[in-house]
């Protein structure tokens, strides 16, 4: 390696993207001499700031930063998210839920799921949810941290995030990174200056004319993609054939209705309708396919089934699902949606985010941005991606709905090649498995190809080391077992005001 360290980071676009990455980067690298990270953004351009729920994977994220997660959960007026709830998806009148954390118990190096189609076939009713912790407090907003270091506690199988107001996280970790000497730059960036010979970006210039040089350029301006996608040129890889949602109406209002410590998604006649209960509203958006429904109508079937009073105008999104073909070339790294877009059904937006910081910390470059290390961070951001689309594409593919042209095109849609072999191995044997460490894990693609009716040709027969009686027994234990432990935690309510969390404890 023969470059010299980076002495300047220069962020482009604030919002979630962007100041997660100033944060992050102002905190991790803070040992390195000389350096200074800037990021540029203007009051003027609105952020999309609709990204309100996550996954389990944001802890770690937080945990980086060392924040404290009940300060956290107070000051992005946040609550606590068990799992995804998703309702008239398989068909009207159905509903199942995606839990985080595990199902049931392993037994003798056979996963649960066996035991429980076994226990099926032996004349058992249970649901799968019945067996999930998180999936059954959600249901119950219920909630209390995980016991993982007691592995025996049903406790240790409950995984858990966040759902939270996104602009005010987006300040909170402002105030962390300039903390930590991150420059803040109000400008609206006119012009992009870039090498005559390598291409590599040398300098942005702003409304003002003044101009705001950097060795590495991370592009967070949102679907703009004004650096990686405009200035040079990276083409764009559309997935609209297996996503063909292109709109988004986002619309917040006052809490009524009933809450849970779920997101909830409910399938509409053109795409799905989402509803995240924060402490101080819900966040209310339906995306649909334009080819399938018009503005005017998305958005009056939003707003007649808030459960509040509207708190805002409608906010109108456009997108199109897929990637760009590098996240990172030359001396510019995306972010977020400058990276490339895959629809919130599955709150991996700021997941995405996170993980591309990661990767940027584990091949972070010297001044001569070797072409090996990049090449292999935009192989592994293009497999994020992929994995991703496969399980969202399960979603609309599997379903019995034919109630519209909208899911009867979902509905006939050949899969991908990848969800195609899962699918294929799971009606063959109930066999799932996961490759290369992909996001979603085992209990993930259970949950949904259960919830969307997928029905397994078998199970593992090594299952046989007990016979059906002990099975459903066992079965019947570990109901009971969730069922009383859910019953003994306390409310999501009485969690919070415990652990000052709550707003009003402020």
């Amino acid at each position: 390696m023969t470059g010299k360290p980076i002495q300047s980071v220069t962020i482009v676009g604030g919002g979630t993207a962007g100041w997660m990455a100033a944060a992050a980067l102002s905190r991790l690298l803070s040992g390195m001499p000389g350096l200074s990270i800037k990021l540029i953004e203007s009051e003027v351009i609105g952020t999309v700031g609709v990204g309100e729920a996550t996954i389990p994977q944001i802890n770690s994220f937080n945990a980086l930063l060392g924040i404290d997660e009940h300060k956290f959960v107070r000051e992005t007026h946040a609550t606590y998210k068990l799992g995804i709830e998703f309702v008239d998806w398989t068909r009207l009148g159905h509903s199942y839920v995606h839990p985080f954390g595990s199902f049931g118990l392993d037994m003798y190096g056979i996963e649960f799921h066996h035991y429980w189609h076994r226990g099926l076939a032996a004349g058992d009713s249970s649901e799968l949810n019945d067996y999930s912790i998180s999936g059954m407090a959600g249901k119950l907003d219920k909630f209390i941290h995980p016991q993982h270091d007691n592995p025996k506690s049903a406790l240790s199988k409950l995984g858990y995030a966040f759902q939270f107001d996104a602009g005010l996280y987006a300040k909170y970790l402002r105030r962390m990174a300039e903390a930590n000497g991150v420059e803040r730059i109000e400008g609206k960036v006119v012009q992009v200056a870039q090498d005559s010979e390598t291409g590599f970006v040398t300098h942005v210039t702003l409304d003002d004319e003044s101009e705001v040089g950097g060795e590495l350029f991370i592009d967070c301006t949102g679907f703009r993609s004004l650096l990686l996608g405009q200035a040079l040129e990276v083409g764009f890889e559309d997935w609209s054939k297996w996503l063909p949602c292109d709109r988004a109406v986002a619309i917040p209002c006052s809490l009524a209705g009933k809450n849970e410590a779920l997101t909830r998604s409910t399938a509409r006649p053109a795409g799905w309708q989402w509803r995240i209960p924060l402490q101080h509203r819900l966040g209310n958006g339906h995306v649909y396919s334009s080819a399938h429904m018009d503005q005017d109508e998305a958005t009056d079937l939003l707003v007649s089934t808030l459960d509040g009073e509207p708190m805002a105008d409608p906010n109108h999104l456009r997108f199109k699902a897929g990637y760009r073909h590098k996240s990172w070339d030359k001396n510019v790294v995306a972010l977020g949606l400058s990276a490339g877009f895959l629809e919130p059904l599955e709150s991996t937006t700021i997941h995405l985010v996170q993980t591309g910081i990661a990767r940027l910390m584990t091949f972070f470059p010297t001044t001569d941005f070797s072409e090996p290390e990049i090449a292999h961070f935009n192989k592994q951001n293009v497999q994020d991606y992929v994995d991703i689309r496969d399980f969202l594409v399960l979603h609309y593919n599997a379903t019995e709905r034919d109630d519209s042209e909208f899911w009867n095109y979902c509905r006939n849609l050949e899969p991908p090649a990848g969800l195609a072999d899962k699918l294929e191995m799971f009606r063959s044997s109930g066999r799932i498995i996961r490759e290369h460490n992909e996001l979603f894990t085992e209990a993930s693609w259970l949950a949904v190809m259960t919830g969307q009716g997928i029905k397994p040709g078998g199970w593992n027969t090594a299952n046989g080391v007990i016979d059906d009686a002990e099975t459903l027994k066992r079965l019947a234990h570990i109901r009971h077992v969730v069922a009383s432990t859910v019953q003994q935690m306390p409310s999501q309510a009485e969690f919070l005001a415990a652990n000052g969390s709550a707003i009003a404890a402020r």
